[in-house]
């Protein structure tokens, strides 16, 4: 019985000393990660200013997913509230745009590389959503974004808690999407709006966030929650659906089968986009190679 003890408790040390391990490594990886800088050299956004639309702005600010994570008014707010995973509360844009460091190009830069002024990165920003954004929507968002009434308060902090720096360890969380996008010096231009499979494809990268790069979904985006939808024309994906379907559910929320979606979704703000948005949006969908994803859609 005393061996047996005595091995149980040498194997609670040795375990102990593996978790602290794990954490240690952990802790040492994405504070390195998050203290990583990045040198943007985008060509000026000044040209694009100069022609920017206030209102086209606005109407992608409201349809990209900028107000759904930063408020309607910009504010910020409390986005999400995983325990010992991460606090992820987007800041008050009202006030950013009131710093004299955030310059027309240093907000292009956090929108489209997810950096800084000082090149360090953010937490969490879909960045990749954005990254092949054009400088005429940039520097529409930029515009709107700069005729926002300011707001004094203060929505917090993210917080990125000891599970989110170990499942970052392993390559299971994107605690720093500035890793994962092209940062290499380019003019991007986008399609001519029109239902084609160029311009739907510009119009869902703000989809690849949840869905992934290949729309083949199945990834859990806050613990409890399901997974994002396949969104390829495969059997456990939009095989079986047509145009109808795809415009109804992103204008009401409603499945085919009369189910709402999951929260997660943010089909009001979709919604909003034009039927040209959403009818290039499901041709491009369409197009893609169907693949088997990890949950039905």
């Amino acid at each position: 019985m005393r061996r047996l003890a005595k091995w149980l408790g040498w194997t609670v040390v040795v375990v102990a000393l593996l978790v602290a391990g794990v954490y240690a490594t952990a802790w040492a990886m994405s504070e390195r990660a998050l203290s990583r800088t990045w040198t943007v050299q985008d060509p000026p956004l000044s040209d694009a200013m100069a022609n920017a639309s206030v209102e086209h702005g606005r109407h992608l600010f409201a349809t990209r997913g900028c107000a759904d994570c930063h408020g309607a008014d910009g504010a910020g707010k409390l986005l999400v509230d995983a325990p010992h995973v991460i606090r992820i509360v987007p800041t008050n844009l009202t006030q950013t745009v009131r710093d004299a460091a955030w310059t027309d190009d240093r907000l292009a830069a956090a929108i489209r590389h997810g950096v800084r002024p000082d090149g360090t990165p953010l937490v969490i920003m879909p960045t990749g959503d954005y990254s092949a954004m054009d400088d005429h929507d940039v520097a529409s968002i930029v515009a709107y974004m700069r005729t926002l009434p300011a707001v004094e308060a203060d929505p917090g902090r993210t917080q990125v808690r000891p599970l989110a720096r170990v499942l970052y360890l392993f390559g299971k969380f994107p605690l720093v999407p500035a890793e994962r996008v092209d940062h290499t010096p380019r003019q991007r231009v986008a399609p001519p709006a029109a239902v084609s499979v160029a311009y739907g494809g510009y119009v869902a990268q703000v989809c690849t966030g949840c869905h992934g790069p290949d729309f083949a979904g199945g990834h859990v985006l806050e613990p409890g929650t399901p997974p994002s939808a396949n969104l390829t024309p495969h059997a456990n994906g939009l095989q079986a659906w047509d145009e109808g379907d795809f415009l109804h559910l992103m204008r009401t929320g409603q499945r085919p089968d009369g189910r709402q979606l999951h929260r997660m979704m943010p089909w009001k703000s979709y919604s909003a986009m034009q039927d040209v948005e959403l009818r290039a949006m499901w041709a491009y969908l369409r197009s893609l190679p169907p693949a088997e994803g990890k949950t039905r859609s």
